[in-house]
């Protein structure tokens, strides 16, 4: 081999010569290096590259394309039946919503005329009956007008659906319809409802008004 060979396959660096300080030789030996890798190809990136191509997909057999489309089905008729069923959900709840508004619109202004009935009640009992006899015409006349308009006023409530809550002495004591003011003894039973102070009334499902009783302590000894 000649010496005009090994010249021409030696790498050109006209900087380079006998008097050439290590620091110098490194770096003309890091610039080879890099010239070389930049030469190299990319192997990992064409290796990253054939990971996330998709795959091809591979033909689906007619068995399996009428089990896609069965499963496709069944889910499409599970869908179609929870929005009947939620369909069927709102429309019942917008139906009793509905019925309640009308039932209970009036809650509160029945309320107020209850305040009515009971002064109504009040004359009433504040006139014995063996009084009652030794009215004149005119009074009779002015009891029988408040009995009437009490009775009138009972039926307007009822036919809005509020209506008295039924209490009879001895019946048992409900704390949701009945409220015990007193404990009094009686010849009821203990804790059954001995007397009635004030009317309860309902409107609907509801206690408009529980009624004030005096709850049975039982027999005096």
């Amino acid at each position: 081999m000649s010496d005009e060979t090994v010249k021409d396959d030696a790498p050109e660096n006209p900087d380079l010569g006998p008097d050439t300080s290590k620091a110098d030789l490194k770096a003309a030996a890091d610039e080879i290096l890099k010239a070389a890798r930049e030469a190299e190809p990319d192997v990992e990136a064409e290796a990253e590259a054939d990971a996330e191509a998709p795959e091809e997909a591979e033909p689906l057999t007619p068995e399996q394309q009428i089990l896609a489309l069965e499963v496709e089905k069944q889910e499409l008729r599970d869908q179609m039946l929870r929005a009947l069923a939620e369909m069927e959900n709102l429309r019942k709840r917008s139906e009793r919503e509905k019925s309640d508004a009308r039932v209970y619109a009036i809650e509160k202004f029945a309320r107020d005329l209850l305040s009515v009935s009971d002064n109504m009640a009040r004359a009433l009992e504040a006139l014995p009956d063996s009084e009652r006899e030794a009215l004149t015409d005119g009074g009779k006349g002015l009891l029988g007008g408040i009995e009437m308009t009490q009775k009138e006023l009972h039926t307007v409530l009822t036919r809005h659906g509020v209506t008295a809550i039924e209490v009879e002495p001895g019946a048992a004591f409900d704390p949701n319809l009945h409220q015990a003011v007193a404990n009094i003894p009686s010849e009821h039973p203990n804790g059954t409802i001995a007397s009635l102070f004030q009317a309860g009334w309902r409107i609907g499902d509801r206690t408009l008004r529980a009624a004030m009783v005096a709850v049975s302590a039982g027999q005096a000894n």
